[in-house]
């Protein structure tokens, strides 16, 4: 029988990704025998939790308005890559494939279109590079997507079948990644 506390705590870390409740038992006893660490990490949460927001533009995680892609000079505005959340703008960074902006589209919403358009428009975006799971669900995606942007004078591609379809990208090794971005096709 676990403390009142423990359990509590096991309960939390069992609700966060990949953590079943073996693995959160052995982190609770971990972080109850490293207070110093358990005092950081527990900083570090909070930190994140009142200073880390989604880019006003892009979705992108940021402690400013504009995350440092977003504000860059360096990057090429004619190419914005749709990811499904942010995390999978730092997998595809890693990869060193794609030197563009990012549009995280976490939802289909009127809004979260607009917000699309928008940055479409004042990037002058030639190419809307779709970098999302491979699921039939998102083929939709990519159809609504373009519907809702056929106005606009924009090439639609999205990331090569190197990705095999319903793996997330981050369960991709980073030579996958590297070549679906590359070798991307074009939804013409």
């Amino acid at each position: 029988m676990l403390d009142e506390k423990l359990n509590e705590l096991v309960q939390n870390l069992q609700k966060l990704p990949s953590v079943g409740k073996k693995s959160a038992i052995r982190l609770a006893y971990f972080l109850s025998k490293d207070h110093a660490l358990s005092l950081k990490l527990a900083h570090s949460i909070e930190e994140m939790v009142r200073f880390v927001k989604p880019c006003i533009r892009c979705g992108n995680l940021s402690q400013n308005e504009l995350c440092e892609l977003c504000s860059s000079e360096d990057r090429d505005k004619s190419l914005l890559c749709l990811v499904e959340s942010a995390k999978d703008i730092v997998l595809i960074e890693q990869s060193s494939s794609f030197k563009g902006l990012y549009f995280v589209l976490d939802d289909l919403s009127d809004e979260r279109i607009a917000k699309l358009r928008s940055m479409v428009e004042l990037n002058s975006t030639k190419e809307l590079i779709f970098a999302l799971t491979h699921t039939s669900l998102n083929d939709a995606t990519y159809f609504f997507v373009e519907e809702k942007l056929k106005d606009l004078t924009l090439r639609f591609s999205k990331i090569a079948q190197g990705i095999p379809s319903g793996v997330s990208l981050e369960n991709v090794d980073m030579i996958s990644l590297y070549k679906a971005i590359s070798f991307r096709t074009s939804l013409d």
